[in-house]
């Protein structure tokens, strides 16, 4: 039978995707491991492959470039020698064919007593929806940001529970003003990726100020030596985390409904400035990188970044995000933190200061670290265990540095 080609989650809150190109034509034969058309997930474009074999079939009212398509659409199908495409089941711009979608859960479902309630008529439609409606947490959660009265709202979830996109339907949009900036699909993802580390974690931020005087010397003598690559403070700081997780493994661990889960590699993200939005690559296994290894790495996935050569992948799984904001003047901030990791380490700028050594004023290079955790997985103790055995490292480099 045919094959659907169909739309792919690329990341974990990505709901939707936009279509880009085919990267192959109608009636093209397509292996596994082929390219078949090219989408824009969450914050990366990326070439979609084909797990099957066949003859692609793209309907006449296929997806075009810019049309925004649900996960789980069907866009084509690979179809067998002699196989005809199905029938009366073509996907259209205007109505896309889509896998079934997942269960939802409800909060406080409603006993039978309740499903029997009058009926209330909504404005605008002559079906009445319950008195007492069943809500998922994300529209509930929805409803009450923006004041919506679910008791008005027509759901169109199993057994007519409201489901976010219900309530976003009948919220008045705001008025636009002239000058207002459309939406990208980056910066779409970027605010509820923030949305949902703010509604699902526990965070606290611990600050310490570090004396990095040490650290500024010895990054003084590999410009000195003519390092071809001289490490950033950020490489600095991503191999004296990578040290602090391993003694510290609870600030590298996840938090799971059933229980909190340790990471199985020390594997960091890098907050990336880029012209489209902020961006976290992952640097994989940090830990087995001498400091020239880590830099090379790290440079080489902040141009692709920059560049937008990024995949999905190089910015998932991480277990640990460094953000370094010392550039723009800026001294202590509060980082979010990178759900699902516990913890997100924020850099501070560098500045000579006078600090009192005993009875004298002397100058110090002073670095201040912010620390940002989720309080349901550890708690202050620990963490502050964490930034100390940090700053221990910032404080005398040289033994935790090979080239």
């Amino acid at each position: 039978m045919p094959i659907p080609v169909s739309i792919p989650r690329l990341g974990w809150n990505m709901e939707e995707g936009v279509f880009v190109e085919w990267l192959k034509a109608d009636g093209d034969a397509v292996k596994s491991g082929d390219a078949v058309f090219r989408l824009e997930g969450e914050k990366a474009t990326e070439d979609i492959e084909s797990l099957d074999v066949g003859t692609l079939h793209i309907p006449a009212t296929g997806p075009k470039m810019g049309d925004r398509l649900p996960v789980g659409a069907v866009i084509g199908y690979l179809l067998q020698t002699g196989e005809a495409p199905p029938t009366g089941a073509s996907p259209t711009n205007g109505e896309i064919e889509q896998a079934p979608p997942p269960a939802e859960v409800i909060e406080n479902p409603p006993a039978v007593s309740e499903l029997a309630q009058p009926l209330i008529p909504q404005a605008g439609h002559t079906e009445a929806v319950p008195a007492l409606t069943a809500i998922t947490p994300r529209a509930r959660r929805l409803a009450a940001r923006l004041g919506a009265d679910v008791s008005r709202v027509r759901g169109t979830g199993r057994n007519g529970r409201v489901r976010e996109r219900d309530i976003a339907a009948v919220a008045p949009p705001p008025t636009p003003s002239g000058d207002t900036i459309p939406l990208t699909g980056t910066r779409r993802a970027i605010a509820a990726k923030m949305m949902e580390s703010r509604q699902t974690t526990a965070p606290v931020t611990l600050t310490a100020q570090v004396d990095a005087t040490n650290l500024v010397n010895l990054r003084e003598q590999f410009k000195a030596a003519g390092s071809e690559r001289v490490p950033s403070y950020t490489d600095f700081l991503l191999k004296f985390a990578a040290l602090a997780l391993q003694k510290h493994p609870a600030l590298a661990s996840q938090w799971a409904g059933a229980g909190i889960v340790p990471a199985t590699s020390i594997d960091i993200g890098v907050a990336v400035d880029t012209e489209s939005g902020l961006l976290v690559p992952v640097v994989r296994n940090v830990p087995a990188l001498g400091l020239r290894q880590l830099a090379e790495q790290t440079s080489q996935l902040i141009d692709r970044t920059r560049r937008g050569n990024l995949s999905t992948r190089d910015m998932q799984g991480g277990c640990f995000t460094i953000t370094n904001l010392g550039a723009f003047g800026i001294d202590a901030f509060t980082p979010i933190i990178n759900a699902p990791e516990c913890a997100i380490l924020g850099m501070g700028r560098i500045e000579r200061r006078p600090v009192m050594d005993g009875d004298r004023v002397v100058g110090r290079d002073l670095l201040v670290l912010s620390l940002t955790f989720d309080h349901r997985i550890v708690d202050g103790a620990p963490a502050a265990r964490f930034l100390q055995a940090l700053a221990q490292c910032v404080e005398n480099p040289a033994p935790w540095v090979s080239s």
